[in-house]
């Protein structure tokens, strides 16, 4: 069974800064002239043929957080934190940062569905950030922080249509969901010092809690 995965640990306050263009933070950590990562296949043939994992694709704000959250979940085999959805091949993070390449910031999700069910990261996903914040979560603004489900298969578009509408009947939110429901585009790998980056710095998630 999954564990919980709650956001709400502390952050050095002097970990953000707020960058010149667009409502994208910037990272003091970031190194000059980062490498930019392949972009990455779906993966849905590699699963099929490994027989053993499946994979979730998920935008829920920063994908610093996000990913801490996921990779303290049983089942969960590996994570990769990168760019989905847009028009721009191959982008970086400051191209992201425009709001202008129509990525978000989201995180692939590498799962043993013997050991973790793919509603099960659906809980997930809806516990970690508001899916009520147009475009933003907290302080980030702009399209890349959107929350959004990218779907791999046929059976992930119902389960994350049913779940959605089960989280809406609920009464847990008092304005409407506004997560997307999209088939999985491609996906670009984010620059190596974004990857599993809470877990290097020793913290386990971002600042902001969600209820």
């Amino acid at each position: 069974m999954a564990r919980p995965a709650v956001c709400v640990a502390t952050m050095a306050a002097t970990v953000w800064v707020a960058a010149a263009a667009g409502g994208c933070l910037d990272r003091e950590e970031r190194p000059m002239n980062a490498t930019r990562t392949d972009p990455q296949p779906n993966g849905d043939a590699r699963d099929a043929a490994a027989g053993r994992t499946e994979t979730a694709t998920f935008a829920a704000g920063c994908f610093w957080g996000v990913e801490a959250a996921f990779r303290r979940i049983e089942g969960v085999v590996a994570t990769t934190v990168g760019y989905t959805g847009g028009t721009v091949d191959r982008p970086t993070y400051e191209q992201v940062c425009t709001d202008r390449t129509g990525h978000a910031e989201a995180v692939r999700v590498e799962f043993d569905p013997g050991q973790v069910s793919y509603e099960e990261l659906l809980d997930v996903f809806w516990q970690c950030h508001d899916p009520t914040q147009l475009n933003r979560q907290g302080p980030d603004v702009g399209r890349q922080y959107r929350s959004a489900i990218f779907v791999h298969t046929p059976a992930q578009q119902a389960a994350a249509a049913a779940s959605k509408a089960q989280l809406a009947a609920s009464g847990r939110f008092a304005r409407p969901i506004v997560t997307e429901i999209l088939p999985a585009p491609a996906f670009y790998a984010a620059e190596a010092y974004h990857q599993q980056h809470l877990e290097k710095q020793g913290r386990a998630s971002c600042s902001r809690s969600v209820r």
